[in-house]
């Protein structure tokens, strides 16, 4: 009797993987496992204003009804999304968490490298990206694929790098205490507008973005001016219907 070999596929790696020729943090379980408690835990008050600062921006272009937001993770954000009326996909490189999100999240998710979106055009109205853009080696070229599936607009959140604690993490990773941004790339809402400008040359399209993660002893918490831990930009695309 033939003996077959037993094979298993399975979606969690073993052992930690690279992207874009470079070990990443969402590859390491010893990080991934632990992500949802991050969120629910001191960065708790950060995330509601993340949250006030996206709904601002997003819900002032009514066209937006879908959306995919890509580097979705465990979908902390992508869950949200149905709570100001928008129907939200997830995508991610990281089967690790995918494989939370399979469990917390009950709309699409799918597994892909944000350079090659496997989608056709327009198929979504919106592209977002929270927190993940900072990773991406070639940003023109995944605005640009964001700029071909979503038809009105672009979403982007993430850290920025006029903050203070952008000088705490990277003395954190000089000793080994902070292994979440070693590569990652910090933007201003300068900076990622002049990249914006490159990816989207010919097209005709709006920037609006705004500041939060200010200290809680501040006066405000959000403002127009380009400092604090976060901002929010909204690219709206007014060449369309």
């Amino acid at each position: 009797m033939m003996e077959h070999e037993k094979t298993t596929l399975e979606l969690i790696p073993q052992q930690q993987q690279n992207w874009q020729n470079r070990p990443e943090w969402f590859f390491n379980r010893e990080h991934t496992d632990t992500y949802e408690q991050w969120y629910e835990g001191r960065y708790k008050r950060a995330e509601i204003w993340q949250k006030k600062v996206m709904e601002q921006l997003v819900s002032k272009d009514h066209r937006v009804k879908t959306l995919l937001e890509f580097g979705c993770g465990t979908t902390r954000f992508t869950r949200w999304w149905k709570e100001i009326g928008i129907e939200a996909t997830g995508g991610d490189i990281s089967p690790l968490m995918l494989s939370q999100a399979m469990h917390l999240f009950e709309g699409d998710l799918v597994m892909a490298d944000s350079h090659h979106m496997p989608f056709k055009d327009h198929t979504f109205d919106a592209l977002a990206f929270i927190t993940t853009f900072e990773y991406y080696q070639d940003p023109v070229r995944v605005i640009r694929e964001a700029a071909r599936v979503g038809r009105y607009g672009i979403a982007m959140g993430m850290m920025n790098r006029n903050s203070p604690k952008v000088v705490r993490r990277r003395v954190q990773e000089l000793f080994g205490k902070n292994p979440f941004y070693l590569t990652a790339t910090f933007y201003t809402p300068k900076k990622l507008s002049a990249i914006i400008d490159i990816a989207l040359q010919g097209r005709e399209y709006t920037i609006e973005w705004t500041c939060t993660g200010l200290p809680r002893w501040f006066p405000v918490q959000q403002w127009g001016v380009p400092f604090g831990d976060f901002f929010g930009l909204y690219v709206r695309f007014n060449d369309v219907g």
